[in-house]
């Protein structure tokens, strides 16, 4: 009993630190894609992701995701914009990996960053030192 008390305890905990983690990764994978913006604007097709983007600094969330600089992908879409696309899962970076920028996703408990070179240059983007050993020519 005591254990299975303690455990409902920690459970949220845990998630809360999956969600600052998150809020950490996105807001470091924004700002070095958009260093110039002070305010970037982000649209997610989920709403759990909306609701970390919403805590991270010089970021706001909106509806159309044609007026958004950063685009949150988690399922496959057509959506024919400027901004730069990122996806949560390998599959959908596999897939749309000639629109997409890159990805964030969770692999056997632990965050992968993924950016595909060829992508970066058609953004004219150029990571710092310390993100470069995320860049990859292939999937």
């Amino acid at each position: 009993m005591k254990k299975t008390i303690l455990l409902l305890l920690l459970v949220p905990l845990l998630f809360a630190s999956d969600i600052k983690t998150e809020q950490k990764i996105y807001g470091l994978i924004i700002h070095t894609l958009l260093p110039q913006k002070t305010e970037i604007k982000v649209w997610s097709d989920s709403k759990s992701l909306q609701n970390v983007f919403r805590l991270i600094k010089g970021v706001k969330c909106v509806e159309n995701p044609e007026n958004a600089d950063f685009l949150l992908l988690s399922k496959k879409k057509n959506i024919k914009t400027k901004g730069i696309k990122f996806a949560t899962n390998i599959k959908l970076l596999e897939a749309e990996k000639e629109s997409i920028i890159g990805g964030f996703f969770w692999q056997k408990g632990r965050p992968n960053i993924l950016f595909l070179r060829k992508n970066l240059k058609k953004h004219n983007i150029t990571l710092p030192e310390s993100m470069q050993e995320y860049i990859e020519d292939e999937l």
